[in-house]
């Protein structure tokens, strides 16, 4: 994968094939067509906490490095090194911001943005921006901002149910060669906050436990490696 100085690594679990569309495909599918760089401009990705921005702007970035170059920058990490970041983004095919919503309402970030916006329109790149609400609902100091990104294509992600995070679990469990029974992960969600950040780091944690003990991933294991 092609990446700047200040990217930030992108997980190899952050791949399309490891998110589990559900009832956000026409999202999913924008961010498939973007990647793959039919669809240029700025896309507009916002959901509460836990719907899958992060993994959707890390599985484009990762997608369209294949081609070209690309990066991945989360704000809420970067912000306070300064709107220097954004400098020379322009020269990026496919740039990916996250946490956009932490910036807005700072007059320099939103100078800085908009420019970065404006070249990547004359280049005919694709700008990738992720918050928790739609750019309508933002505080905008510089309203010429807001305005451009309430014109780009925006996306709302819903939020799992518990059906569709047992697939997730699954998808993400049969991607890593982990056999993780059913009772196993409705005992996680029953025992866990049920965001898929906090299910996803559990299965990392037990799927490396389950590597060096040579278990299966049973709730007993599971309760001696959590301490439950």
């Amino acid at each position: 994968m092609q990446q700047l100085p200040l990217g930030v690594r992108i997980p190899d679990r952050a791949v399309f094939e490891s998110f589990l569309a559900g009832r956000n495909r026409e999202a999913v599918e924008h961010a498939r067509r973007t990647a793959a760089g039919e669809v240029s401009g700025t896309t507009w990705i916002c959901g509460p906490t836990g719907s899958g921005k992060t993994h959707l702007l890390q599985a484009i970035c990762a997608r369209a490095a294949a081609t070209g170059p690309a990066g991945y920058f989360p704000l809420r990490e970067l912000a306070a090194l300064g709107t220097g970041i954004l400098e020379g983004l322009t020269q990026l095919e496919c740039l990916c911001l996250d946490d956009v919503d932490q910036i807005a309402g700072a007059w320099d970030w939103e100078r800085a943005l908009f420019s970065l916006w404006r070249g990547v329109e004359e280049r005919g790149a694709r700008l990738v921006v992720a918050a928790q609400s739609p750019p309508a609902l933002l505080h905008w100091k510089l309203a010429d901002l807001g305005s451009r990104f309430a014109a780009a294509n925006v996306f709302q992600l819903r939020v799992l149910d518990e059906n569709e995070q047992q697939q997730a679990l699954q998808l993400r469990a049969r991607l890593r060669g982990v056999e993780l029974p059913e009772e196993t992960s409705r005992w996680l969600q029953r025992r866990f906050p049920r965001d898929m950040r906090t299910q996803y780091e559990l299965l990392d944690t037990l799927d490396e436990a389950s590597l060096i003990a040579q278990r299966r991933l049973t709730v007993p294991f599971i309760r001696s490696v959590l301490k439950e």
